[in-house]
Order: structure tokens, then sequence, then C-alpha cells
């Protein structure tokens, strides 16, 4: 089954990895309409993206780099890092803030897992389209309200980075699903 394939054959791709080539608003628009289908507890739908193209990927290239800089101590700071940071938003044609908007009524973690849920959606709807993602969650995310405005209670928990890339996607690697299989019948 293709879902089968889809799924199985879904990897990180990083932004050094990517190319120049434009990701279509449409194909945005449907990426983001089968994240908006994952499950939800109450139907809560917690999910809350932001998405960040053009001029505003430096621009968060810059705070996440000042952010890393101002916060790690002078003998961890890595300038190497500090210069990586910022230039990893340039290389993406799209960062998505994922972020979530938890109902005070239900546990957090249900709302979290419910945004991962659309997160999963939207990677294997990449996956399908040939367009390299992956999710990172910088100890920075934290403060991403200090860059862009969060609605009260809203968190941001972390960056699908989005880009066309050349080459093959990197072989899966997997233990048996026996090894973590508990059958209970009695």
């Amino acid at each position: 089954m293709q879902i089968d394939s889809i799924i199985r054959n879904r990897r990180a791709i990083y932004p050094p990895q990517y190319n120049d080539k434009e990701i279509s608003k449409e194909d945005l628009m449907q990426i983001l309409e089968n994240a908006n289908w994952a499950p939800t507890h109450k139907k809560t739908q917690p999910w809350r993206f932001k998405v960040i193209q053009g001029d505003a990927k430096a621009r968060l290239g810059n705070f996440l780099a000042e952010w890393y800089k101002e916060n790690t101590t002078p003998d961890k700071f890595k300038e190497m890092k500090y210069n990586r940071t910022k230039k990893k938003a340039d290389k993406a044609d799209t960062i998505i803030a994922i972020c979530v908007q938890p109902d005070p009524s239900l546990p957090e973690w249900e709302e979290i897992a419910a945004v991962a849920c659309a997160v999963q959606n939207m990677w294997l709807s990449c996956s399908e389209r040939n367009i390299g993602c992956y999710w990172s969650s910088p100890k920075s995310i934290h403060a991403f309200g200090d860059f862009l405005p969060l609605a009260a209670g809203e968190k941001c928990i972390g960056f699908f980075y989005m880009g066309y890339y050349q080459g093959e996607a990197p072989k899966g690697e997997r233990t048996p699903i026996t090894d973590k299989l508990e059958w209970i019948s009695e």
C-alpha cells in the first residue's frame, strides 16, 4: 500500500541539503490542511502554525542566533554554532513555527500529542511531495513569543523546516517491532 511506503520512507532532511526550488502556496496549503485532520481529543484542534518565509526567515535566524549567544556561557559558546544557527533559516524555503493552544480542560500532554500528530501528517505530506523537512526544538523555543507575539496560553514547541532537496533520502533503520511488542490475551 502507498501509505506503508510513505510512512517507512519518511526521513529528516536538513536545511543544508535544500536547494532553491520554491514550495508552491498550493502545496503548503495542502500540507497544512492535512495537518488540520490530525486526531484531537474533544476536537480541540490545539495546533497553531506560523508560516515564516522571505525576509522573516533571516530575522528568525538572527533571533535564534542572538538568543544562543545571550544564553550561552562564554566557555560553552561556539562561533560555528552561532553562524550555523543564523544561516539554517535562510537555507529553508519555509519554516513553520509549531505552536500549541492547549484547552485548559484537558491534560496538556494530550494537546501536545495532538499537535505532534498534526506534524506527522505534515511530514508524511512533505515526503509524498519530495519536500525535505524536519522538526527542530531548540532551547530558544520558549522565547519565540519575543520574536512573534503569541496568544494568551499559546506556546511554541518547535520549528518545522521545509525545502526541496537533491538526491536520495537517507535509508531508515528500525529494530524489529517484535522487540517492542507484548501480546496480552488473558
